[in-house]
């Protein structure tokens, strides 16, 4: 059986996250499996309803990867309820809603998953400031934290790194 990697893009980032998402997948030897989620719609269970199917189906040799505002939604559903899988998920640029981050409450941690999560950040984001990095670490202390120093909130030129970092 062939392992797909379960990419959950950012917001309005289907087409911006593609390549990155093609790029792990094919590095990973991976089939991609990238659902289009709502760009009108950024209400938590407009996302959290497509993801929450994406991880119940997940199986042993799945991966699971989520970019930016996808990663917020990834991070809270993995925390509403224990799943045999994904033993793992890893979260790329996400950002904090806390009142230290963005402070946008509706989106804020809910609790920590049981799945262990790796947190990746790159120090040149311009979109998510690597502040979020400190910010979300300090909310989910089990996770692995790694920021690189460069590759903005695309990590552009970091695809083979970042699947060293989450083999």
């Amino acid at each position: 059986m062939v392992g797909r990697l379960l990419f959950v893009h950012g917001a309005g980032g289907y087409v911006d996250d593609t390549e990155l998402a093609q790029g792990l997948a094919e590095a990973l030897r991976l089939d991609l499996v990238m659902p289009e989620l709502s760009d009108s719609d950024m209400g938590y269970e407009a996302w959290a309803v497509p993801v929450r199917k994406l991880l119940d189906d997940a199986g042993p040799e799945d991966r699971v990867v989520a970019h930016s505002f996808g990663a917020t939604i990834v991070v809270r559903v993995l925390a509403e309820t224990m799943r045999a899988h994904p033993e793992r998920a890893t979260l790329l640029a996400m950002p904090d809603w806390s009142p230290q981050g963005w402070d946008v409450s509706k989106y804020a941690l809910t609790g920590e998953p049981r799945t262990d999560l790796t947190l990746l950040h790159c120090r040149d984001d311009e979109v998510v400031p690597v502040s979020h990095l400190a910010l979300n670490s300090a909310a989910l202390p089990s996770a692995t934290v790694i920021a690189y120093p460069s590759g903005g909130h695309q990590f552009d030129g970091v695809t083979e790194t970042i699947v060293a970092d989450i083999r």
